[in-house]
């Protein structure tokens, strides 16, 4: 029987984190882990988790809701749990036994997407326990299949490195954000979604989406323990935004990105940078990340292609000055 390590990042948005576990928790995978890493939050986001795993704390959705069915009614409380901090989890923490299935790791500090991802990574790769991580986006909520379904689909192909699933838009879910993973143009900063706004139940070739795919999507992303081995852990230069792209550019030629039609993963899209985009001040913060990383990226596995991402990024600049001008001053 081989064990997954299911990890999630939490970073000031424990309700969209107890309600993503409240359907993980409900899968049908016979042996898994969960890893919550908290990225340093300051609305008390561990103590909340904390108090959900030991049943003093839930998070209630309306009847309207057409996806409280993944986690309505709750699942049976307490939920067994150890807590680390990102030294001793790194290390790979203490001993435990087969009934905690939750960890809860205190990173100390916002790491960003990669960084609070491989703190998780790192406690699994050093327990070596594990045949596959699954790294979820914790806005998020899942059918009960959907890793049992990445799994086979990964059994399939040993060439395989990275699988996505099926992500409709989780306040829409009759219609797609993503098929698996994006289209990517080296020669311009631009993804698009795979399916992007198409109906869930629209026709389609799964050998095509995985031919045209540049990246899975980090919402959803299952990795192999030799990919891990082989390639390594996410780049944590980026802090936010292409750290997918890079992951696939890292790993061509040596594994293949796969995508499981029947692994249903609704997303709450834009949840996780929400908080951040919610002042002008964030919004340029998030805008600077993609820009600055965009030039990251290409100078680092597609180095002929700067000239034109910096034409194409001062193109967007001047775009959005012109955008921002009051009426009167444009000409």
């Amino acid at each position: 029987m081989i064990r997954i390590y299911i990890l999630l990042v939490n970073w000031n948005r424990w309700k969209d984190t107890i309600e993503c576990l409240e359907s993980v928790f409900r899968n049908d995978f016979p042996d898994y882990r969960v890893v919550v890493c908290d990225n340093g939050s300051e609305d008390g986001s561990v103590e909340r988790i904390r108090a959900w795993a030991e049943g003093n704390l839930q998070v209630d959705l309306p009847e309207s809701n057409p996806l409280r069915r993944l986690s309505h009614p709750p699942v049976p409380k307490p939920i067994p749990y150890v807590e680390f901090d990102r030294k001793q989890a790194e290390a790979g923490g203490d001993l435990l036994d087969d009934s905690t299935r939750l960890i809860l790791v205190q990173t100390g500090a916002n790491l960003g997407f990669a960084g609070g991802n491989n703190v998780g990574l790192r406690y699994a790769l050093a327990r070596d326990d594990f045949e596959f991580a699954w790294l979820l986006n914790n806005d998020t909520v899942v059918e009960a299949d959907a890793l049992t379904r990445l799994v086979r689909r990964m059994e399939e192909d040993s060439r395989m490195g990275i699988c996505g699933s099926t992500l409709p838009f989780y306040d829409r879910p009759s219609f797609l954000w993503a098929r698996g993973g994006a289209v990517f143009c080296r020669w311009i900063p631009y993804a698009r979604c795979i399916s992007y706004g198409k109906p869930v139940s629209g026709s389609f070739r799964r050998e095509d989406v995985e031919r045209c795919m540049g990246y899975v999507a980090g919402a959803s992303m299952l990795v192999s323990r030799p990919f891990l081995k082989d390639v390594g852990l996410l780049c944590e230069e980026y802090f936010l935004y292409y750290e997918e792209p890079d992951w696939a550019a890292r790993a061509r030629g040596r594994y293949t990105l796969g995508y499981t039609p029947e692994s249903v993963v609704y997303h709450k899209v834009g949840a996780s940078t929400s908080i951040l985009g919610r002042s002008a001040s964030g919004n340029r913060r998030l805008k600077e990340y993609v820009h600055r990383n965009a030039l990251l990226y290409t100078r680092k596995h597609h180095p002929l292609a700067l000239p034109t991402v910096w034409l194409s990024l001062l193109l967007l600049r001047a775009a959005a000055f012109l955008r921002d001008l009051p009426k009167g001053e444009r000409t």
